[in-house]
């Protein structure tokens, strides 16, 4: 029996208790130790992108392997783990041209007919999963292909945030993007996504890296992580100071809120033969465009799911970074907090005012 966030309805969490299957053939049981909160478990939550209820959000997490199905050949028992929502299959046409973020091989790669994989604890009815993972709970049953080991030394509260906030940032930098030392690069959103944009693009060189957000104390955070410069998002000419301070435009662009008008401003950032790359999930009805100028000028726009990352090598990389002193975590972990405040934990996001909460389990 394993405590859980379940989503029940749209609006907020509850913590209930749920039964988690035997693990299958490529299946690993994990004991979550950390999850942090991520602003796409909110809006499964408020209900702006659809997903069958009951369910259990959160999918940026790291634990320690309890058992393992038996054709699982990548991790073992006592294994430290971090989970990554972008499961890959291995031999779709994405995961073999080297973009298994791409793969929709997840969902299929279980039988159709296979008994439900989380259960109410009272037995009345199955809890779906999200994501792959469901991981605001103190047990996770995932694929072998949704997570990988990691150095023991790494403290698992710091890991977790690499699952998706570092993945996804720092995997646009050195993946989507491929930020070569001396370019530009501004970051339009500094929560978890683009702190962890900021501090990869120190530690991949950039020449210039400008952070834009509307709260001063995430433009704090950003100088601390790495930013160069800082500008309120909101200010009438940011795009007239960026572009004095960089003499036309930023080579790279990154958005990383999910709204209309920061993806429009990272677009507005560029300079001749630039890309803007939207990281953000922006309301499903949302579009950004470039217009004819833009195109006769070389820009580019892109999107970078979880950073186009190749999680089975970027994760431990990226444990190794921190390691050394290269990537800093501690500033981006807002607090630390039981998952008993959960629900306060996502009121302290849509308020803004802060980086990542990490649910740490017992």
């Amino acid at each position: 029996m394993a405590k859980a966030a379940i989503l029940e309805a749209v609006g907020g969490l509850t913590i209930g208790e749920v039964e988690l299957a035997d693990p299958g053939p490529h299946e690993v049981l994990i004991d979550t130790k950390a999850c942090g909160l991520c602003h796409s478990d909110l809006h499964f939550i408020e209900g702006s992108y659809p997903h069958p209820l009951p369910a259990i959000p959160g999918h940026e997490a790291a634990g320690v392997v309890r058992a393992v199905g038996s054709e699982v050949k990548t991790v073992k028992p006592g294994d430290h783990v971090v989970s990554c929502l972008s499961a890959f299959c291995g031999h779709c046409e994405f995961c073999v041209t080297g973009r298994m973020a791409l793969c929709m091989g997840a969902d299929t790669r279980r039988a159709q007919d296979q008994a439900p994989r989380i259960m109410r604890a009272d037995g009345s009815g199955p809890v779906a999963q999200m994501l792959n993972l469901s991981a605001f709970c103190e047990q996770m049953l995932i694929h072998e292909h949704a997570c990988v080991a990691i150095d023991k030394d790494m403290p698992l509260d710091r890991a977790a945030v690499i699952g998706c906030a570092v993945t996804t940032g720092a995997g646009t930098i050195f993946n989507a993007c491929s930020v070569v030392p001396g370019e530009t690069v501004a970051v339009v959103g500094c929560g978890g996504v683009g702190l962890a944009a900021i501090n990869a693009a120190k530690i991949a060189g950039a020449g210039k890296v400008i952070a834009l957000d509307p709260i001063a104390e995430k433009r704090e955070l950003a100088m601390v992580l790495g930013a160069t410069h800082a500008f309120d998002a909101m200010s009438a000419d940011a795009v007239d100071q960026v572009m004095k301070l960089t003499g036309g435009g930023v080579h790279h662009a990154i958005e990383a809120v999910g709204r209309q008008a920061s993806a429009d401003l990272a677009v507005k950032l560029l300079r001749r033969g630039g890309t803007a790359t939207i990281l953000g999930m922006m309301p499903l009805d949302c579009k950004v465009g470039l217009g004819a100028m833009d195109l006769l000028s070389g820009k580019k726009l892109q999107g970078a799911i979880m950073g186009m990352n190749h999680f089975p090598v970027d994760l431990p990389r990226l444990v190794d970074f921190y390691m050394r002193g290269l990537l800093d975590l501690d500033t981006i972990i807002a607090e630390r907090i039981p998952l008993e405040k959960i629900n306060e934990g996502f009121e302290k996001m849509k308020a803004g005012h802060s980086a990542r909460s990490v649910v740490v389990f017992d």
